[in-house]
This record gives C-alpha cells, sequence and structure tokens, in this order.
C-alpha cells in the first residue's frame, strides 16, 4: 500500500493545476527485496515530479534531462538522490555534489 503521505505532493500544486495533473503512485522492489514507493506528478506546465519514500525519508525530485527513460533528481549542485526510470525498472543513485560522480545505491528495481 502507498503511503498517504507521498500524495501530499500532488496537494501542493495550485488548484487551477488539477486538471491537467496526472498522479500515478508506483512501487518498486529492489535488489535485496527493498521497496521504494514513488508517486509521480506530471502536468503540462513545468517539469515531472517524483515524491520517493527511501531511506526512511520522502524526497521530492524533479525531472532532469537524460539521454534514455526518465531522470529525477534535486535541483542543485549540491549532493542528492537520483532517481532513473526506463520501462518498468529503476535505479537509485546517490549524485556526489563535490566531483560529479554518481554511486549506485539500489539497482534491479521493477514495478511491483
Amino acid at each position: 500500500m502507498i503511503r498517504p503521505a507521498l500524495c501530499i505532493a500532488a496537494l501542493l500544486l495550485p488548484a487551477c493545476a488539477w486538471a491537467e495533473m496526472q498522479v500515478q503512485a508506483m512501487r518498486y522492489t529492489c535488489e535485496r527485496g527493498v521497496e521504494v514507493p514513488v508517486v509521480y506528478v506530471n502536468d503540462e506546465t513545468g517539469p515531472g515530479i517524483a515524491v520517493l519514500h527511501v531511506e526512511g525519508g520522502m524526497y521530492n525530485l524533479q525531472s532532469e534531462q537524460s539521454a534514455s527513460g526518465a531522470r529525477y533528481g534535486y535541483p542543485s549542485d549540491g549532493s542528492h538522490y537520483v532517481w532513473w526510470t526506463k520501462g518498468e525498472t529503476a535505479t537509485l543513485l546517490w549524485h556526489d555534489g563535490t566531483d560529479g560522480s554518481e554511486e549506485t545505491l539500489l539497482a534491479e528495481c521493477v514495478v511491483k
């Protein structure tokens, strides 16, 4: 079951955007049996958002440019999570803001 708190992101958008907004809740199962619930919020006025519940916290990530699939990250030069999806698979990365490197935290995530 998706936690209701993940749907809060949808409530923070302006009321006029509701008609154009698409909200999709999904649950991924990753390596070692780790579950990652995600709520995707998309509308026609700006970049998409992915709200992840991972490692005991809830993270609001914005759509980023990707060569393939959909990539979400925190819009800053600092260190942050990156959620990269393609089809029904995903990978959770840690982006190091000091040197730009990325480390895979969870791989082989598939829609449950």
